[in-house]
């Protein structure tokens, strides 16, 4: 694929993607949505196709899982989906540890004052994710192990799982 067509396609998926409002994965007139499933897949390729985009591909990663605008809250496996997105995103060679664990920090962003209450469906599928995602970066893909800088990762992604988790290690 030309490298202009893929940025031209990125150009348009990186404006969707996180705004997109109808995250439902199954219909039952309609069949599967999935946007965020399969967002996240186009995320795993572009970063193979776009090596460059990296971190900015985390970062639109970081901002699909905090979207607001939600009344959907995740049920089939959307943030299975994202993670392994992420690992995928996260196994590319020369990712820096900052550039690793850098998009965490707009997910502590949004969690920010979030008290005691009910977990607001962003919340509560921001939160599903980071739980996929530490697993995942724990056992790793089976075709790809885990990413070089997957501790770090882990390590960011716990301490934000602890804000509603208080108990955890």
């Amino acid at each position: 694929m030309p490298t202009g067509a893929t940025e031209r396609w990125y150009a348009e998926f990186s404006a969707w993607y996180p705004v997109e409002q109808d995250t439902r994965g199954w219909d039952d007139s309609l069949g599967w949505l999935h946007a965020v499933a399969h967002g996240a897949d186009a995320t795993a390729a572009f970063a193979k196709a776009l090596p460059d985009r990296r971190t900015e591909l985390l970062e639109l990663c970081a901002h699909r899982m905090t979207a607001t605008q939600t009344d959907y809250r995740y049920a089939q496996l959307e943030d299975a989906r994202l993670a392994r997105a992420l690992m995928r995103i996260l196994q590319a060679p020369g990712l820096k540890r900052e550039q690793a664990t850098g998009w965490l920090t707009a997910v502590a962003e949004a969690l920010e004052g979030g008290g005691p209450g009910p977990v607001p469906i962003w919340a509560f599928n921001t939160f599903a994710t980071l739980q996929s995602l530490h697993l995942h970066l724990a056992r790793g893909l089976a075709d790809e192990g885990v990413p070089p800088h997957a501790e770090p990762v882990a390590a960011k992604a716990a301490d934000l799982l602890r804000l509603p988790c208080y108990w955890l290690a």
